[in-house]
C-alpha cells in the first residue's frame, strides 16, 4: 500500500518533468499548485489553480499536477491548519480584529455555513497560510525554473547538434 503511494507521487513528478512549455509558466504552475496547496480551500483547490493558472498564463497542467503532489502533506494537515490558525489569529489580534475563539466541543456542523464561523475559523487560517505558502511558492519557482531552463538548454543543443 505504502509502495502504491509513493509510485503513484513519483509517475506525478515524472509527469511533470515531461511537461513542455518554457520555463517560466512551468515553473509558475508549480508556484500557483504549491501555493494554492497551502490554503485550507479543500475540494477547490484544483479549480483555484485552474483559474489562477489561466489568469497567470502559467501552465495549468503544472499546477494541478503539483498541488496533487503537494497532498504528500496530507498526514500533517492537522498541524499545519493549527499553525495557519494561530499565525492568521496573531496577525488579527495585532490589528485589533480578535476573532473568537471557538473551542472544539461546541462546534456543530452546521456552524459550517455560517458567515460568523468563516470570520472566527477560516479567515485566520486563510491568512496565516500565506506566511506558510508565499515562501514556499517562491522557492519552489527559483528551484523549479532554474530546472526547467536547463531542460531547455539541453533540448535547444540537442536539436542544433541534430540539424544538417
Amino acid at each position: 500500500m505504502f509502495r502504491k503511494l509513493i509510485n503513484h507521487f513519483r509517475s506525478l513528478g515524472l509527469k511533470l518533468l515531461e511537461l513542455h512549455g518554457s520555463a517560466n509558466s512551468l515553473a509558475g504552475g508549480v508556484a500557483i499548485g504549491i501555493f494554492v496547496g497551502f490554503t485550507p480551500f479543500f475540494g477547490l483547490k484544483t479549480l483555484i489553480c485552474l483559474g489562477v493558472a489561466y489568469i497567470l498564463r502559467c501552465n495549468p497542467i503544472a499546477a494541478v499536477i503539483t498541488v496533487t503532489l503537494h497532498d504528500v502533506c496530507t498526514p500533517l494537515w492537522p498541524v499545519i491548519l493549527e499553525i495557519e490558525y494561530q499565525i492568521g489569529s496573531w496577525i488579527l489580534n495585532l490589528l485589533n480584529i480578535a476573532p473568537n475563539m471557538t473551542g472544539a466541543k461546541s462546534f456543530q456542523f452546521s456552524d459550517l455555513m455560517e458567515w460568523k464561523t468563516f470570520l472566527d475559523i477560516v479567515l485566520p487560517m486563510l491568512l496565516g497560510s500565506l506566511f506558510l505558502s508565499a515562501p514556499s511558492a517562491l522557492i519552489s519557482y527559483l528551484v523549479t525554473y532554474r530546472i526547467f531552463k536547463r531542460r531547455e538548454v539541453r533540448r535547444a543543443a540537442l536539436v542544433e547538434a541534430e540539424s544538417p
